[in-house]
């Protein structure tokens, strides 16, 4: 008896779990949120900072800060700019995942930054490749502040 029971409800588990709904059978009416990764500026204190990532989260792909009066940003992240002329690039440990981190400086007035502001593109690398970065038109304007507030007279 026992030899006919157990394979039969092992084949009808088996069923069940293939008969489960998948994300192909998904109810429609159930939207999936892709978080939006886009650029703001914040402040602490006199520090400013420019940030690529998840708006009002701890997910930042790419940020830099700056001082007023600095002529050079620090840059942080993930994804590092493609193309820049970095001064200098320095690893650490990341304290919120203990993983690396890398710092790098570049000027307040190279073409990777400026050309956020201008045009609205930049490009960055990273372990998932290349990628360019697009900023809309109030983007844009929030680099050129931050750009200003950091190095006046710059834009």
């Amino acid at each position: 008896m026992f030899r006919i029971l157990i394979p039969a409800v092992a084949a009808l588990g088996l069923v069940a779990l293939a008969a489960r709904p998948g994300p192909a059978d998904a109810d429609p009416m159930i939207a999936v949120h892709t978080p939006v990764m886009s650029w703001s500026v914040h402040h602490e204190g006199a520090l400013a900072k420019l940030t690529y990532g998840v708006a009002h989260s701890d997910q930042l792909a790419l940020m830099v800060t700056c001082m007023p009066g600095d002529t050079r940003a620090v840059v942080y992240g993930d994804m590092q700019p493609e193309g820049a002329r970095l001064i200098e690039a320095r690893h650490q440990v990341d304290p919120l995942s203990g993983g690396e981190a890398v710092e790098a400086r570049l000027s307040l007035r190279d073409p990777w930054l400026t050309s956020l502001a201008e045009r609205g593109r930049t490009t960055v690398v990273g372990e998932a490749g290349r990628f360019q970065l697009t900023a809309s038109r109030q983007e844009r304007r929030l680099v050129a502040d931050f750009l200003a507030y950091c190095a006046p007279g710059r834009i």
